[in-house]
């Protein structure tokens, strides 16, 4: 559901759906040009320098996405230093305020609403309102 919200985030006509961190040289979304270059690598979670440094090296843009708070905040304190030098880099963390899983279901139907930098994901029993921390 996370990688559906970082879709949302991001619409775009070229924005894919890949592998994601268990395919090393694929993120969890990302745009290319025509041309084949990557010009927006979205990975979720908290990968390690190394994967880091490969995203912004390969891509114009990167935007990490993390969403669960305490191994989040543990992970961003350990990571900061050494990736503040990534120019192409962005962190948000996501704060979902809802039960996100319970949106997972055989057939999804759901409407979105962005207001106020603030993504509400409804169907129809459910409301999850996700915002942003923007760390870089």
């Amino acid at each position: 559901m996370v990688r559906l919200v970082a879709f949302i985030l991001n619409a775009n006509d070229d924005l894919v759906f890949c592998k994601g961190i268990s395919q090393d040289d694929e993120p969890d979304l990302w745009q290319k040009a025509l041309d084949g270059d990557i010009k927006l690598w979205i990975d979720l979670g908290q990968p390690d320098e190394k994967r880091i440094k490969k995203a912004c090296g390969r891509s114009e843009k990167v935007i990490i996405y993390t969403y669960q708070d305490g191994s989040a905040s543990a992970w961003w304190k350990q990571t900061q230093k050494v990736i503040k030098r990534f120019k192409n880099l962005s962190v948000i963390n996501l704060n979902i305020d809802g039960d996100i899983q319970s949106l997972a279901k055989r057939a999804i139907s759901l409407q979105c609403n962005i207001s106020d930098r603030e993504l509400t994901l409804l169907d129809d029993e459910i409301s999850v309102a996700i915002t942003e921390d923007i760390w870089k």
